[in-house]
């Protein structure tokens, strides 16, 4: 007895240890958890890769199979050229003024020429993945958002001029309205909802767009030639690859590889699905047709509506918000467009403006609290529906300051521009086409 007591008490005395031991391992484990997560930063890294395919060659195509053969190429040019200037840019300055502390207003200067980047180095906006991940990820939004705005103005704006805008409105336009939005600034603090992108891309990029088509004018032959798409099956082939880069713009804007992300990618299908059927029927009724170009811009309208809601709302209000903005930008497109006389040659302002307004203020109506509930706010930010009207006032605020900012200084910037080089090619370039005039090449 003697000699089994000791060996009962020393099994016993390890046994009951072991769960301690255990659970010391596990906070010790958890301490020294690097920061940066594997499949939040792989999904991010796809993400990235899925946005920048908007661009090129989503945009790039859908735009170019719109415009007459003329100008094809020019089109294509526009967005292969605003992707590789607005990278430098980015480089070089956008990113710090956008996504570092400094006032409510604009960012600061910690990151200009993205230095102080590590390899293990994140940023307290997406504390899971590498901040040269974010950082890149950020670069494709500002990357399209510049390339959506020249759809308003196709067949007539110099490629010179373009170049000169489009370095301007990045730093005086888009840097300022993300900061104020997702960096930090008074917008998000004031909690204006948008996940994606309702206020910095589209609206910002579509009042742009109409400011730029104000300015410069009517195409030549407006309403008088046959100004119709030259090619819709290349439009198609971009409006695909919209819609599938789309999962990375508003899926990926969860930053993280979990839930959030997946109703992000299941609103962001089927407020597409239904925008794309209620543009159809809406043409369908009106023209006695539903038209190719009208299935593809129902989706993009539905692909914009619902990106400022996508973290935000339930499936039942990505159907709404989906069927509302097919209806809302074919009217903005047609109606709207023709009794106030602007030329929107890719209807910039119809689909990417009005979808963008449509999206940012439904979002008060259908947000769900428990969407975007925090530890420091666990009832997050409900809408309407859940009995929170003051939600809804506050997307009005966001809506009508980056309405009225990007008006402003977008007219102001264009006036410069024009007076400094000029905007629109001369009637000889216009009437031979850009893509021989500007470029020296032409499409066989």
């Amino acid at each position: 007895m003697s000699a089994v007591t000791p060996l009962r008490r020393i099994v016993g005395v390890t046994l009951g240890a072991l769960p301690l031991a255990l659970v010391g391992t596990v906070a010790l484990a958890a301490d020294e958890k690097p920061a940066i997560d594997h499949g939040d930063t792989a999904w991010m890294l796809a993400s990235t890769a899925l946005v920048l395919m908007m661009t090129i060659p989503g945009v790039a195509l859908f735009y170019g199979g719109m415009v007459r053969k003329m100008n094809v190429l020019a089109t294509v040019m526009q967005s292969f050229a605003v992707t590789c200037l607005v990278s430098v840019l980015w480089m070089l300055i956008g990113y710090s003024l956008a996504f570092t502390d400094g006032s409510p207003f604009i960012g600061g200067l910690t990151r200009v020429f993205m230095r102080g980047l590590e390899l293990t180095t994140t940023s307290s906006l997406a504390p899971t993945i590498p901040e040269t991940v974010y950082a890149t990820y950020q670069m494709t939004f500002a990357i399209i958002t510049c390339a959506l705005i020249f759809g308003a103005v196709a067949d007539r704006m110099r490629f010179s001029a373009l170049l000169l805008f489009t370095a301007f409105w990045l730093i005086f336009v888009y840097v300022p309205i993300a900061h104020w939005v997702w960096g930090g600034g008074f917008l998000g603090t004031a909690g204006v909802l948008d996940f994606a992108g309702g206020t910095v891309v589209h609206i910002n990029a579509g009042v742009a767009g109409l400011m730029a088509a104000l300015v410069i004018g009517k195409r030549r032959g407006y309403r008088v030639e046959n100004l119709a798409p030259h090619n819709l099956v290349l439009s198609v082939t971009g409006a695909a690859l919209l819609w599938a880069g789309w999962f990375g713009f508003n899926a990926g804007s969860a930053v993280a590889a979990d839930g959030r992300a997946g109703m992000a990618m299941a609103v962001t299908q089927i407020a597409t699905a239904a925008a794309a059927m209620s543009w159809m029927f809406s043409e369908w009724m009106v023209q006695s047709k539903p038209s190719v170009l009208g299935i593809i811009s129902g989706a993009v309208a539905g692909l914009v509506a619902i990106t400022p809601a996508s973290g935000f709302v339930a499936p039942g209000g990505a159907l709404v918000i989906g069927l509302v903005a097919g209806v809302l930008c074919f009217w903005a497109s047609t109606s709207l467009k023709n009794a106030l006389g602007y030329d929107d040659s890719l209807d910039a302002f119809g689909v990417h403006g009005v979808g963008g307004i449509v999206g940012a203020l439904l979002t008060g109506v259908f947000a769900v609290g428990a969407f975007s509930a925090t530890a420091d706010n666990p009832g997050g930010s409900p809408g309407l529906l859940e009995g929170n009207p003051g939600q809804v006032l506050i997307q009005l605020e966001g809506i009508g300051c980056t309405l009225v900012y990007t008006a402003i200084v977008s007219l102001i910037l264009l006036k410069i521009v024009d007076a400094v080089i000029g905007l629109r090619v001369d009637q000889e370039t216009e009437r031979e086409g850009l893509d021989l005039r500007l470029h020296g090449e032409t499409v066989h």
